[in-house]
């Protein structure tokens, strides 16, 4: 036991620490891969950096511009109506154009050349725009007649004019302006708003709040401009005894879309807004 002693405490204790740096170099190192050591240092992997670069610029914000955004710089006034109905108007097709309705029809999309007389105050379409133009004329509809008992659209009148109601080309966003005439139904203003909703426009040509007498333009596909629109509502709802009131040119909308539909009636009777003699003088 002496001699075996002396064996482990000499070459032979020697050779045991050799053989233990053996077996940590076979085994150590290999366990060592699974887990990380408390001193080393993991740096993160290049995916993780990639994906939070990615996050980046992937996703940017998406700005818009509405065609119905406000017209800067506009105002509007009312003026006084001569004998406010006191009736539902959006529920009237005499003053809600699109519940009336129109229907396409086959018949020349331009300027037509009629005889006899003409109203030189007459409103001029023209001045639906900024630049005066002649526009191009999409379409042409007739509109329907009314079935005032049972309150619905009936199919277009027979007879004259062949063309009631014309769609000019124009560009998303637009803007739209008051046809300019000749009249003056006080303080400078040429029409009161008889109705107006998010989609068109009724003008009235004289001071009463009805259809019955003078010129009426409705004007469809249009974003009504929203203080406008707003004054309207506010003094419709608040019985009609003043209306908003705009003058030749002044701004009222803009364009929803590629097309304006633009109808004219004379003393209630649906006009063709393609006459050159009466809407086109100028």
């Amino acid at each position: 036991m002496v001699r075996q002693g002396k064996w482990l405490g000499g070459s032979g204790w020697a050779a045991a620490l050799g053989l233990v740096w053996i077996l940590y170099g076979i085994y150590g190192e290999a366990g060592m891969t699974s887990a990380p050591r408390a001193y080393d240092t993991v740096s993160p992997t290049p995916t993780a950096s990639y994906q939070i670069a990615a996050t980046h610029r992937v996703y940017l914000p998406l700005v818009s511009r509405s065609v119905c955004e406000p017209i800067p710089g506009v105002s509007y006034e009312t003026f006084p109506v001569i004998n406010p109905v006191s009736f539902d108007v959006a529920a009237n097709p005499d003053y809600n154009l699109l519940l009336l309705g129109y229907v396409p029809v086959n018949e020349y999309k331009g300027l037509v050349e009629y005889g006899g007389d003409f109203d030189s105050m007459a409103p001029q379409f023209r001045f639906l725009f900024g630049d005066h133009r002649i526009p191009v004329f999409q379409n042409v509809y007739k509109n329907n007649g009314w079935d005032w008992q049972n309150h619905r659209p009936l199919p277009p009148p027979p007879g004259w004019p062949p063309v009631t109601i014309a769609g000019f080309r124009v560009n998303p966003g637009e803007i739209i302006y008051v046809p300019d005439s000749g009249y003056n139904i006080g303080n400078g203003f040429d029409a009161l708003v008889l109705y107006a909703d998010t989609q068109q426009i009724t003008l009235k040509y004289t001071g009463e709040d009805s259809t019955q007498q003078g010129y009426t333009v409705y004007i469809t596909g249009i974003c009504v401009e929203p203080s406008l629109l707003g004054l309207y509502q506010q003094w419709n709802a608040g019985g009609r005894g003043w209306l908003p009131a705009v003058r030749g040119g002044q701004p009222i909308g803009r364009a929803r879309g590629a097309q304006i539909d633009v109808g004219v009636r004379d003393n209630n009777v649906f006009m063709d807004p393609r006459s050159r003699k009466d809407w086109w003088q100028r």
